[in-house]
């Protein structure tokens, strides 16, 4: 493992801001701003609840494949490539969406999209790595997803503007103004974005794949340091990913039943459950600087788990409690701790396989909470259908928010490491003098 140990260039926060805006407009707009878009789309292609409902599916496994595909490319590769190709892909998958006149055509341009997405969204957060020291890295780490949050608080009164505007092509403007933002911020992210430091040697992982370091340092370096074979035979990162996945099932039942359990259940208007979507953002914004900072001073495994102990919390509020001010409480703890999440999950894979393996690291849980993400609104639907109500499925999604607690404080510490990555490199052989 290697983290950065030498003085950290001012750059980094330019690094930082470049991924912020990236997952503002490719994972935000891509994902939340679909909900907005939604109603009227799903009206004007004439598709039915279970179709659309297919067509976030689609997105959801874009997005997983393309995690841990990402994240492995992005190893090896470099993730300012990645970053920049997740971005237009996104770019892309959003205006193909706007222009589609069917399911098939919107299922594509939805999974175009999804892929987009995580191809992005991983390397974004292992990136903060090799720009940032262990005691600002959970920080930054957590900062990154909260551009998503910063898009659902722009959504809300952004999209109905656009779709009266268009009138009955209004749904389409709203694509083709969330594409022009992500390619815009495409291009920033292929101009502005750095791998590194500039001057910075590479990590040692990534040196193996490096054609101009001596292969003397190439060879020893593939004997002794971990690679992505080791990721998968890491107990660590499988437990890791358990802890993943039970926050993928209790955290997208939550969301997906959000405003149902609002507007249905309990008989809020559609409006007044827009407020609590925009405070849950607003909560996010907010999240990410207090969750990171309190990892990098006490550590990751009993953030992870205080962070899902309230998002526990909050579900079960939704789920016993459904007054006003608990409500409010509980969009404010689940957006200030569920929205941060990955972020605290990048820094601790960045901990323990360092800079060059953290996106392949991340990428491999990625994929277990997408399973999660899979199984939470199905298991959450299906009791709603049973009991006529979604307060079982909140009590349900707090249930697991617990489990994933008691699993994270169960975790060994992520700075444990390696010891082969912690031997020093061998000495290179003394140049011989010139002759005269």
């Amino acid at each position: 493992m290697l983290l950065r140990t030498e003085p950290e260039p001012r750059y980094r926060w330019v690094v930082l801001a470049v991924a912020f805006l990236g997952v503002f407009g490719g994972l935000g707009f891509g994902r939340f701003g679909y909900s907005a878009v939604l109603p009227t789309m799903q009206k004007a292609l004439g598709i039915n609840s279970a179709a659309a409902g297919s067509l976030a599916s689609w997105n959801l496994a874009g997005y997983t494949i393309m995690a841990a595909i990402g994240g492995v490319i992005a190893a090896r590769w470099g993730a300012r490539k990645v970053i920049a190709v997740g971005l237009a892909l996104t770019a892309a998958g959003m205006f193909l969406t706007g222009i589609a006149d069917g399911l098939a055509g919107a299922s594509a341009a939805r999974l175009l999209t999804g892929m987009g997405n995580g191809m992005m969204f991983v390397p974004s957060i292992a990136l903060m790595a090799s720009w940032f020291r262990v005691r600002q890295l959970g920080l930054a780490s957590t900062l990154v997803p909260t551009g998503s949050s910063l898009a659902m608080i722009l959504v809300g009164p952004v999209v109905p503007r656009l779709i009266v505007a268009g009138g009955d092509d209004g749904w389409r403007w709203a694509w083709y103004f969330f594409a022009i933002v992500t390619a815009v911020l495409t291009l920033a992210s292929a101009v502005l974005q750095r791998d590194r430091p500039k001057g910075a040697p590479a990590p040692r992982d990534a040196l193996v794949y490096d054609k101009h370091a001596p292969p003397a340092i190439r060879a020893w370096l593939k004997k002794n340091t971990p690679g992505l074979k080791s990721i998968l035979g890491s107990g660590y990162a499988w437990h890791l990913g358990l802890v993943y996945f039970l926050f993928g099932v209790a955290f997208l039942l939550y969301f997906t039943f959000f405003q149902k359990r609002l507007t249905v259940d309990l008989g809020y208007s559609g409006q007044s459950a827009g407020y609590f979507f925009m405070v849950m953002g607003v909560a996010g914004l907010v999240g990410g600087m207090g969750w990171g900072s309190l990892s990098d001073r006490f550590g990751r495994r009993r953030t992870i788990a205080l962070n899902l102990l309230l998002s526990g919390v909050a579900a079960l509020f939704f789920a016993i409690r459904p007054t006003t001010p608990t409500l409010v409480l509980s969009a404010i703890l689940f957006g200030a701790s569920g929205m941060v999440f990955p972020g605290l999950m990048g820094a601790a894979c960045a901990d323990r396989f360092g800079p060059a393996l953290a996106p392949a690291a991340l990428g491999l849980i990625t994929i277990l909470v997408g399973v999660g993400q899979t199984v939470g609104p199905l298991v959450g639907g299906a009791m709603n259908d049973a009991y006529g109500s979604l307060g079982p499925s909140y009590l349900f999604s707090a249930v697991t928010f617990f489990a994933g607690a008691a699993a994270a404080l169960a975790l060994r510490s992520s700075t444990a490491g390696d010891s082969a990555a912690k031997r020093p490199l061998p000495a290179l052989p003394p140049r011989r003098p010139p002759i005269p």
